[in-house]
């Protein structure tokens, strides 16, 4: 059967500087000039019949001819890209770029790394750090993205890991002296540690009906493992995210000293565009993500939801 296909440099131009929303990002992809893309985007166009960008003053908005194009054209590349990679056999090293909370990375993600890397040493990943509000993933700059969210994100494909709990969290020590925390009443002999990015302390107070604890008082800080480092130094009490500090109650490093849990308001997923959800290597470690999730939540379940009598 005969087809009628635009020229591929000018669809390879186009699906790069959509996917990127820009050509300067698309031309440094590819490995051209920016006026190559341009020229090929008007090319494929003109082959067309229709506009696929509005050239605005502040960048590239796609037509509705041009979202409606894009993911097809994205997913017939990643399967070309597939089937050649199959076809040549190739066993050299594939690289994934994953973008996530440093928190996360810090306290769930390394510590479990190394059996990823065993199971599979053809496949390197590679970590960024980002603030929960960057796009990193929207704007082409990685494959993967582990997110801290409602996991609903339109146009991309979201897969649900670890859900979250919050409740205070200290040293063992704590637990022991004049003013050892026996229940809830017992923080206003110590000191808050405040995580800003969860529910603040006040919130847990008045679910344990505690009201002569001012939830304001103590230090502050912008990234949870910082928090979940201070409470291990035993510099005070922490409200403890569930996925952040249960390896560290495991350890024996932290206690969580009562049994009151809030539930978090956001869950972690795994993160990719729809176009890529099938791709080999990225199944792979979605897989083996779902894998070790499945056997945090079980520890989760063990050491944090549940409370010793």
């Amino acid at each position: 059967m005969k087809r009628s296909l635009p020229p591929l440099n000018a669809m390879r131009a186009f699906e790069a500087a959509a996917r990127n929303q820009s050509f300067t990002r698309a031309a440094d992809e590819l490995h051209v000039t920016q006026a190559a893309i341009s020229h090929q985007v008007k090319t494929l166009e003109d082959w067309l019949g229709s506009p696929l960008f509005l050239r605005m003053k502040r960048g590239l908005k796609l037509t509705p001819a041009g979202e409606a194009y894009l993911p097809r054209l994205t997913q017939a590349f990643d399967l070309m890209a597939t089937a050649t990679d199959q076809l040549n056999g190739r066993k050299g090293k594939q690289t994934l770029i994953l973008s996530t909370l440093d928190s996360f990375a810090a306290l769930w993600l390394l510590p479990r790394l190394r059996r990823f890397r065993e199971r599979h040493p053809n496949i390197d990943i590679r970590i960024i750090s980002v603030d929960r509000e960057d796009d990193s993933l929207g704007q082409g700059d990685v494959d993967i993205d582990i997110r801290l969210g409602d996991g609903n994100w339109p146009g991309l494909s979201a897969t649900h890991l670890l859900a979250e709990d919050i409740s205070p969290v200290c040293s063992p020590n704590l637990l022991k002296g004049e003013h050892a925390l026996r229940s809830p009443s017992d923080l206003g002999h110590h000191t808050l540690l405040h995580d800003i990015m969860i529910t603040d302390w006040r919130s847990w107070l008045e679910a344990a009906e505690v009201d002569h604890v001012d939830p304001g008082r103590g230090p502050g800080f912008n990234r949870s493992y910082l928090v979940v480092q201070a409470a291990i130094n035993g510099d005070g009490i922490a409200l403890g995210r569930s996925a952040l500090v249960t390896d560290a109650i495991k350890s024996g490093k932290l206690v969580k000293p009562f049994e009151l849990n809030l539930d978090g308001e956001f869950s972690y997923y795994f993160v990719c565009s729809r176009a890529q959800t099938n791709e080999p290597s990225i199944r792979v470690f979605r897989d083996w993500l779902l894998e070790e999730a499945a056997e945090s939540q079980k520890d989760i379940a063990e050491y944090f939801r549940t409370f010793p009598e």
